[in-house]
């Protein structure tokens, strides 16, 4: 038996805003729809990572800063990697909120940067370049 990584499950206020989010800023596109009685469920790829949105309308937990909250059993963050954080960081401009940084971690890894911005929900988005695992 294998396991392989599925998905992240994300509740929105705003199905529609969080999706063109995911697919202006990180280029996932829609893969499918779960049509419910008066509801629906969308699922967005990426390669092989899948984001399924669930309509909500209750108010969030924790407001965002930072690099995420640091309840247990919530999520802290999700993260990208990119080759070039000033290109995408130009390309956001004043559109994306900014919660922490860009910090920059070279006295871990040389080269090594990171920013966290918020979805339309709050949910904390870490974006870095860089980060290489240990040889």
């Amino acid at each position: 038996m294998s396991l392989r990584w599925s998905h992240v499950g994300l509740n929105c206020r705003d199905l529609g805003a969080t999706e063109a989010f995911y697919e202006k800023w990180f280029g996932f596109s829609r893969a499918r729809t779960v049509e419910l009685d008066d509801d629906r469920i969308v699922f967005l790829r990426q390669g092989d990572v899948y984001l399924e949105l669930f309509h909500t309308d209750t108010e969030p937990l924790v407001k965002p800063a930072g690099d995420g909250p640091a309840q247990p059993g919530v999520a802290r963050h999700l993260a990208f990697q990119t080759d070039d954080l000033e290109a995408f960081l130009a390309k956001v401009g004043d559109e994306v909120p900014v919660t922490l940084g860009p910090l920059h971690f070279d006295d871990f890894i040389p080269g090594w940067q990171t920013v966290w911005l918020t979805d339309p929900d709050g949910v904390i988005v870490e974006v870095s370049e860089g980060y290489r695992d240990a040889s």
